[in-house]
């Protein structure tokens, strides 16, 4: 069951970057990623052919449900090109996340990507915020899917007294992922303090106390 589910996913996957691919296109059929080599441009640079070995196209990472240990009750295991050398310049890439009852994966952003994801276990509560500040939400169950479009303010919560779980699949090798709350609140070196007072229409106390919350959880 759960090799037919991520099929899915691939599949999915697939169809999203061959309607519109943001990675670059590859020139050959492989490139898998040599990460000891400093340069990089829009990629990795590529193995000698007669270093690549299967085990360059092989992560077992997203197999089973992941130990949830953070604040907000949830957890991202990606299947990128970070653990997945041969998936340099295939512009595509999943991740599997894990809720704890009640666990949050806090609003964020893929620069680089569209994501769908699709509901292993669970139920979740989930939307993303348009440029234009409209919310599109809703709850997903096992088997069902939903897509947030690249770029926009998204999250997902798990609302159930059980825990949940999806995979996502991305067009991109590398998504990215920018958190709103830590971006603002957790960066280094910090923003102005009265970017964020301004910002939020709080003050000094409160930009503190938020910054101390967040700066608990790495």
């Amino acid at each position: 069951m759960m090799n037919l589910r991520i099929s899915i996913i691939i599949v999915l996957s697939c169809i999203i970057t061959s309607t519109r691919a943001y990675d670059p296109d590859a020139l050959q059929d492989l490139c898998v990623a040599d990460k000891s080599h400093g340069t990089k441009l829009n990629g990795f640079p590529c193995k000698e052919t007669s270093n690549i070995t299967a085990s360059d196209f092989f992560f077992a990472g997203i197999s089973k449900p992941a130990v949830i240990n953070s604040t907000m009750g949830s957890a991202v295991t990606g299947a990128n090109v970070e653990k997945i050398p041969g998936l340099n310049t295939l512009s595509v890439s999943l991740a599997r996340i894990d809720y704890a009852p009640g666990g949050l994966n806090p609003p964020h952003t893929h620069p680089r990507a569209t994501e769908v994801v699709y509901v292993l276990e669970g139920e979740l509560e989930v939307g993303f915020i348009t440029t234009a500040n409209k919310l599109f939400s809703k709850t997903i169950k096992i088997g069902e899917v939903f897509v947030f479009p690249r770029g926009l303010v998204h999250f997902q919560k798990n609302n159930g007294k059980s825990p949940a779980s999806v995979l996502s699949a991305f067009n991109s090798q590398l998504p990215g992922t920018v958190s709103v709350a830590a971006t603002l609140f957790a960066a280094e070196p910090a923003l102005p303090e009265d970017v964020l007072t301004k910002t939020f229409q709080v003050g000094s106390k409160m930009v503190d106390k938020i910054k101390e919350r967040l700066a608990t959880k790495k």
